[in-house]
């Protein structure tokens, strides 16, 4: 799990990636720690909920699943050091299957849809 990469690639508004740049920046990553560690903290228990709100699902205090997460830096790290990328890796999987898999369910619920002339998926309004 630690050696193979592949790039995913998308596209936002620049004024998003700026901002997300800047973000990354105060925490001393690259946008690419950045975007990946924000994409695993929304499968970690923050997501929204039906109405668009944000909520914290299945969390015990200020740490969601973070006593999974540790156990899971805890067996990476068993095989010796790690780079922040092959943790991440580690610890996280492949999101790509998930997120497909997850927009394929959407569409056939009609709850999103995807719009080229709007840049991508888009809320329907059923």
């Amino acid at each position: 799990m630690g050696g193979d990469r592949q790039s995913v690639k998308t596209y936002v508004p620049t004024e998003q990636k700026d901002v997300w740049r800047d973000h990354a920046d105060e925490l001393d990553m690259s946008l690419s720690e950045f975007v990946r560690t924000m994409v695993q903290a929304g499968r970690r228990g923050f997501a929204p909920d039906d109405t668009g709100d944000s909520k914290e699902a299945a969390s015990a205090g200020a740490d969601p699943g973070g006593h999974d997460l540790e156990r899971g830096v805890r067996a990476a790290l068993e095989s010796g050091p790690r780079s922040w990328d092959e943790l991440v890796e580690a610890v996280v999987g492949d999101v790509e299957d998930e997120l497909e898999a997850t927009l394929d369910e959407l569409q056939e619920r009609n709850r999103v849809r995807y719009s080229g002339r709007e840049g991508g998926y888009v809320l329907t309004d059923e």
